[in-house]
């Protein structure tokens, strides 16, 4: 009786089976739209930088804090605690809670009447949008097989990039029109400006994708699952961490680089056109956005595509290579964009930038989830998130803006701003992807070998 006691306690639950092909790309797709929500209602302000900073009589450097420091700020404070829960609980709840609060925080952002009261809501957005990267990495890990995992996550970052997108197309076109209107008086909330009714409107249907994610998508089994293995401690991920640390440092702190002078520019690319080419406010944002919704969706194709040729011809390192490619093209023709002598050689450079960048973006995220173990995932793709943003959103825009307030003292050498930084972030991020390169295979081959 005894034995069949301690067999009973030892029992582990029996795997589930995997997603079906069907049901894995319909998760692909919510993933990818979700992301394109959460691009669009994070990046929404860069277009409304010229209107706010009228409104509520702020300056550059308080702009850049706006769309920088106050969204990392919660979004890292909460992600890492909410990471904790992905690498344990069903994780497509955790999206969907994610979602429908960072849509209602995009729209509170238009209720604002002053600094604190924006960057209160911005860092709403910040903890709602938390929730979405880890669970959505993790959860995509385990719907297919390692040498395939470049070509999902390109796709699903097709949604990042649509986002942005959207954000400066549908939301050029929206101020444009609602400022046409002028404000408008509603029940309940009162009077409301035209940026402020852009981000309502923008804001509430991500409220409804929500939905349709917790009620569509399906939780995969872990590729761990019928094992009996448990979720390692935040320590352990540190030991793992600190024990591949070859491999994880330098390619984290070149996404992080990167992103400081990918949001950089992104940021203040709609300013950078109205100050230094005479556009009106709202006025580049259709074009830049349509450039973004051509280049950047098939530069990720590409470069999943890519990334999996490599690997399928025996490159254990294809994802970092690829990445490294990539950063030996676009250091040069990042300092060249904001120095571009007209509008249409910069909105040309513009594109050859974005669509260089999308090339690497897929491979630079499957990189950090074909490396490290399942029940690891959900953490580490917060700790690799946390530092892309804080770099990237929080650090990026600011350095651009602190030059612009404090060296160049001028808003209309915004454009000189924008090069310096690139001249001093691009080669810091390539040497760093060939210092990832190696160490990166190797652990390639051990994660083989682990068979997690």
């Amino acid at each position: 009786m005894a034995e069949v006691q301690a067999q009973a306690v030892t029992q582990v639950p029996a795997a589930r089976p995997p997603v079906s092909p069907l049901r894995a790309w319909w998760a692909i797709f919510i993933f990818t739209i979700a992301l394109m929500f959460n691009f669009l209602d994070r990046q929404l302000l860069t277009l409304l930088i010229t209107p706010i900073k009228a409104d509520l009589n702020l300056s550059d450097t308080q702009i850049s804090i706006l769309v920088g420091f106050m969204f990392v700020l919660f979004y890292i404070s909460v992600g890492i605690p909410i990471s904790r829960l992905v690498d344990r609980g069903p994780r497509k709840w955790i999206i969907g809670a994610g979602i429908a609060f960072w849509s209602l925080m995009t729209a509170a952002c238009g209720l604002a009447q002053n600094f604190w009261q924006l960057a209160i809501a911005r860092m709403g957005v910040g903890i709602g949008e938390s929730c979405n990267g880890p669970a959505t990495y993790s959860m995509t890990a385990d719907m297919f097989e390692r040498e395939k995992l470049a070509r999902p996550i390109s796709i699903i970052n097709i949604g990042m990039v649509m986002g942005s997108g959207m954000a400066l197309l549908v939301g050029g076109y929206l101020i444009v029109w609602l400022t046409e209107l002028g404000p408008q008086s509603f029940p309940i909330v009162g009077t409301l400006k035209p940026w402020q009714m852009t981000f309502v409107i923008v804001g509430l249907p991500g409220m409804l994708w929500a939905l349709l994610m917790v009620l569509t998508v399906p939780e995969p089994p872990r590729k761990d699952e019928g094992t009996g293995a448990v979720t390692p401690s935040f320590g352990k991920v540190l030991e793992f961490l600190k024990l591949w640390s070859p491999a994880y440092f330098p390619m984290f702190i070149a996404a992080g680089v990167k992103s400081m002078l990918s949001f950089g520019n992104a940021v203040w690319s709609p300013a950078f056109f109205e100050r230094s080419f005479g556009y009106a406010p709202g006025e580049p944002g259709p074009i830049l956005g349509a450039i973004g919704l051509i280049v950047a969706p098939l530069g990720l194709l590409i470069g999943g595509q890519a990334a999996t040729w490599l690997a399928a011809k025996g490159h254990d390192d294809a994802n970092m290579r690829i990445v490294l490619w990539v950063s030996v093209i676009l250091a040069p023709l990042a300092i060249l964009y904001p120095l571009a002598p007209t509008a249409w050689i910069a909105f040309m450079l513009y594109g050859a930038t974005l669509f260089l960048g999308s090339l690497g973006a897929g491979p630079a995220n499957a990189a950090m989830q074909v490396i490290t173990p399942g029940r690891m995932r959900g953490t580490v793709s917060a700790l690799y998130i946390a530092i892309f943003n804080v770099m990237g959103y929080g650090a990026g825009p600011l350095i651009v803006a602190l030059m612009t307030d404090n060296i160049f003292k001028n808003e209309a050498m915004l454009g000189s701003s924008m090069a310096a930084a690139a001249a001093i972030l691009a080669p810091i991020g390539l040497f760093l992807s060939w210092k990832a390169l190696r160490p990166y295979a190797r652990a390639v081959v051990a994660a083989r070998e682990r068979n997690d």
